[in-house]
């Protein structure tokens, strides 16, 4: 289907729609506090309440997924913001996948490996034990991500390792995100997770939470005319 085809921009998943654009640019201004058009690190750990490790931060801002040449010291601009916000509401997308395994790839060998594993883990299980949250040792959680993930080298997982495992959301969150990892404990993680769009398309997680997110920020802004009106 060609763009002109379609009536309503907003059906079109394959381009970022109005709503897309709408929803990552408020996230931008939101983190944004002094709107000089560039986020850095303290800004970006109030993403979605801190839900990312310290950890991740400091790796992202490490330029490690920076993409392109011009980079402002120590902070993020909209562009690379975009390229964030896509790979950690959608970690099952090939070009996701491949922005966390470079977070994560210490060494830059092309494996993770067991000290990388659990040099993000500490902090998750820190930050558990402090909200008081019981927590998983790390032996527990690296023979279930093992099983998961099935590995073809043994005790350390390589990107294509990811690539072929439908379940990378709940790896990746499992090692810097502690929101969504709790939320991946609270539900059943072999539950079917489709669902199809008018066309009989399965909708992808950007997709589904952009829609998600949009409703939300139309809703906030009809209340605050509404207030606005008394």
């Amino acid at each position: 289907m060609l763009l002109s085809d379609e009536e309503d921009i907003n059906r079109i998943t394959n381009y970022f729609s109005y709503e897309h654009f709408y929803v990552i640019y408020c996230k931008f201004w939101e983190l944004d506090t002094d709107h000089d058009l560039f986020i850095d690190r303290e800004d970006l750990s109030q993403h979605n309440d801190q839900a990312i490790s310290s950890r991740m931060i400091d790796r992202i801002f490490s330029g490690t997924v920076t993409r392109g040449t011009a980079q402002k010291e120590g902070k993020m601009s909209y562009t690379e913001f975009v390229w964030f916000l896509l790979a950690e509401e959608d970690k099952r997308s090939p070009t996701s996948i491949e922005y966390w395994f470079r977070c994560m790839d210490l060494d830059g060998d092309g494996y993770l490996s067991m000290y990388e594993l659990e040099f993000f883990y500490e902090e998750q299980l820190t930050r558990m034990e402090q909200l008081g949250i019981e927590t998983l040792p790390f032996e527990d959680c690296l023979c279930q991500m093992l099983d998961m993930i099935m590995p073809q080298e043994g005790n350390r997982i390589s990107l294509r390792d990811l690539k072929a495992c439908r379940m990378t959301p709940i790896f990746f969150d499992t090692f810097f995100n502690l929101e969504k990892y709790l939320d991946h404990e609270q539900r059943d993680p072999f539950a079917s997770q489709r669902e199809l769009d008018e066309d009989g398309n399965e909708i992808s997680d950007w997709d589904r939470f952009a829609a998600d997110e949009y409703e939300l920020l139309v809703a906030e802004e009809g209340n605050n005319e509404n207030m606005e009106r008394l």
